[in-house]
């Protein structure tokens, strides 16, 4: 191999480097970024507003989707117990579901998503934004 293809090779290697770190650095979620939190469903995102608070997460929600650099959408479900479920099982607690998925607004990169199914919750949706808030807050803390 001449010095030539040895040149081009090398930056071959170096560009494929840089391009795949500019991939994993754009999935990240870097503690103290700003997140808006789209509306969802029964007024899921003050749910999870709340649970992020109380979860200790590590990021500014902010209320203007231009000023954040990720978005977090999502859907939520609740479902009473029903006669059924309280007669056989004695249960009154309900069943809730959550999807929600993170996006870095400048990349349009999906960075993290997470679906929780709680089928006898004792505090309905605040159990379910709290498991999304503490997930959350794991995947910052990870830096992957």
């Amino acid at each position: 191999m001449n010095g030539k293809n040895l040149s081009l090779l090398f930056l071959l290697v170096l560009v494929a480097t840089v391009n795949c770190l500019a991939q994993e650095t754009e999935k990240q979620i870097p503690a103290n970024s700003k997140i808006f939190i789209n509306s969802m469903k029964d007024e899921f995102e003050k749910f999870l507003i709340a649970a992020f608070t109380a979860k200790k997460v590590p990021l500014e929600v902010v209320f203007d989707r231009d000023k954040a650099d990720f978005e977090l959408t999502g859907t939520s479900e609740s479902k009473k117990a029903s006669t059924a479920k309280k007669i056989i099982m004695g249960s009154w607690h309900s069943s809730e579901q959550a999807s929600v998925t993170v996006v870095n607004l400048r990349s349009g990169v999906a960075v993290w998503a997470y679906s929780v199914n709680k089928s006898n919750s004792n505090h309905g949706k605040k159990t379910t934004a709290e498991s999304c808030a503490k997930h959350l807050k794991e995947k910052i803390e990870s830096k992957k």
